[in-house]
């Protein structure tokens, strides 16, 4: 497994090592001891999710407070998608900006998103299937969003925006300077 940090060096790119020939390919799609000796302390992922969307499906952005905050580790086993991740942390030297990545059932890449980070993707082929790790369970009274179109996020989400599909939810998500936010000084690995 290589990990890479990003330009916000909180969100780690996982790339596995693919062995492939005839048959197909195999890898090892996530190893806790890599993982935990390349950040220097150990997540404790406590459940598997799994969603299956179409074409123009934006899902975000997403992110909870209140002892709820979730470590991500994301990944596309089906399809393509943009996957965003905006540090939501205020304090942080990096607050406000936003990595996007391609994901893809090809590319096998995956992304580590911390606590603090707001969190969403954008199909991009005709179907996809996103699967990915958390460290907490998910809990309603809890969740919070952020405007996937804020202006001041800038994100690309590569899509003409008459292709966007959302839950009615995530169109009433707050602006970044109106939702209720994290702070950086909170340590969520002791």
């Amino acid at each position: 497994m290589k990990y890479t940090r990003t330009e916000i060096p909180d969100i780690i790119v996982c790339e596995p090592k693919v062995f492939g020939d005839h048959r197909g390919y195999f890898m090892e799609s996530f190893k806790a001891d890599m993982l935990a000796d390349f950040l220097g302390y150990t997540i404790n992922f406590s459940q598997d999710n799994e969603s299956s969307s179409s074409k123009g499906v934006l899902r975000g952005l997403h992110y909870q407070i209140n002892g709820f905050e979730q470590t991500k580790l994301v990944r596309v086993i089906q399809g393509s998608v943009i996957d965003v991740a905006v540090d939501i942390r205020k304090g942080s030297p990096t607050f406000g900006q936003h990595v996007a990545i391609e994901l893809s059932a090809e590319n096998k890449k995956q992304i580590l998103i911390p606590k603090g980070f707001a969190h969403g993707f954008i199909v991009l082929s005709d179907t996809a299937i996103f699967s990915y790790k958390v460290d907490a369970p998910y809990s309603f009274e809890n969740e919070r969003g952020l405007a996937f179109d804020d202006p001041t996020l800038q994100i690309d989400w590569k899509l003409n925006s008459s292709e966007f599909v959302l839950s009615e939810k995530d169109t009433q998500n707050p602006t970044l300077s109106k939702a209720e936010l994290l702070d950086y000084n909170t340590n969520y690995y002791d």
